[in-house]
């Protein structure tokens, strides 16, 4: 098994293989806790306008999604795991659109396959494509908005690669915990407590604490997340 670790919008477009989306702070942690509130599907979307579309042809979809962090206009939920945790989404389907997640699934053109990518489900989603052994496994980071480097997302992307290439990264708890002084410093500044809440941190800092992966499909052009079962 080749493993690739690409970045940004530009490594969604060059990931083929099966490709792992990779949006730690916070698009793919928020994915999962959706599918633990009951959220049957996820519609993934890389346009708002589409988004707003879509809550118009169907009132009984709930909207979530931001831009430059801050929940959008007329949205049920912003891009924050922690509003997610605890709720009861039984039986409901969710419309997630967000700056770089998102826009990086919209992007992997060429992937055979796709999965989304967060510390909180990485075991779980090595563990299904070892199960499918493909040649090639590309994990893109998504960074700030699709445009730079997020170490969050590095790390998931080297904790990933350990685990498929079969030597485990043991220090992987203290090392997310420790993004708490550097890329995670935003969540316990007070002036960006609206954007970005403290504890949405810890939401996306505990590894492998959901037992599911989330598979992507494509189904008439739109691309629709579902919960694998665990393995």
């Amino acid at each position: 098994m080749e493993v690739r670790i690409l970045h940004l919008l530009e490594g969604a477009r060059e990931a083929s293989g099966t490709a792992v989306i990779i949006d730690v702070y916070r698009a793919f942690s928020t994915i999962c806790y959706l599918f633990q509130a009951g959220v049957d599907k996820v519609y993934l979307l890389g346009s708002l306008e589409k988004a707003y579309q879509m809550k118009a042809e169907d009132p009984s979809r709930i909207l979530i999604g931001e831009r430059g962090g801050k929940k959008c206009e007329g949205f049920d939920f912003g891009n924050s795991p922690s509003a997610i945790e605890g709720r009861n989404l039984a039986g409901k389907t969710a419309v997630f659109t967000t700056s770089a997640g998102t826009q990086g699934i919209a992007n992997a053109v060429n992937a055979a396959k796709i999965y989304t990518g967060s510390i909180v489900n990485a075991r779980a989603t090595a563990r299904q494509i070892l199960k499918e052994n493909p040649e090639t496994v590309s994990l893109v980071c998504m960074g700030l908005s699709g445009k730079s480097i997020a170490e969050e997302d590095e790390l998931c992307a080297q904790y990933l690669r350990s685990l498929l290439l079969g030597h485990p990264m043991e220090d992987i708890a203290a090392r997310a915990q420790a993004l708490r002084a550097t890329a995670g410093a935003k969540f316990f500044d007070p002036a960006k407590a609206e954007i970005y809440p403290a504890p949405d941190f810890a939401c996306c800092s505990v590894p492998d604490r959901f037992d599911f992966s989330v598979r992507v499909r494509t189904e008439g052009g739109i691309h629709i997340a579902e919960k694998n079962p665990a393995l």
